[in-house]
């Protein structure tokens, strides 16, 4: 008994350190956390957008971070937990943040290790 115990611990402590090994590049990039949906949809960004942006997020529309070249970043769930909760504080304010790059088919992402406010 004591001797499965041991397998199935080993076993759930290889799989628990899998999803830390994120095949990408590590990256610090800066630009504005959108939601995607009004800027996607109709370009709303700004100061005058952020109740309807937080209302947007809470209701699970997905948060992005665009930086000064255009380019969208969408933070990647790697921790199984809500890619919205680390931008939450930061909606449609300009930020700096580190983490892994990954991009498949076509789509930029980030595992978000840091986030905090930018100049």
């Amino acid at each position: 008994m004591k001797a499965g115990w041991i397998v199935c611990s080993a076993v759930f402590a290889s799989a628990l350190l899998a999803h830390e090994d994120h095949k990408g590049k590590p990256v610090t990039i800066t630009g504005t956390v959108v939601d995607t949906g009004c800027y996607m949809s109709h370009d709303a960004i700004g100061e005058k957008h952020i109740e309807c942006a937080t209302a947007c997020a809470k209701a699970g529309v997905p948060l992005a971070i665009v930086d000064g070249a255009g380019k969208i970043y969408v933070p990647i769930a790697a921790d199984h937990k809500s890619p919205n909760a680390k931008l939450m504080p930061f909606i449609e304010k300009k930020v700096k943040v580190t983490g892994t790059a990954m991009e498949k088919g076509g789509l930029e992402g980030i595992v978000i290790k840091t986030v905090e406010a930018a100049q």
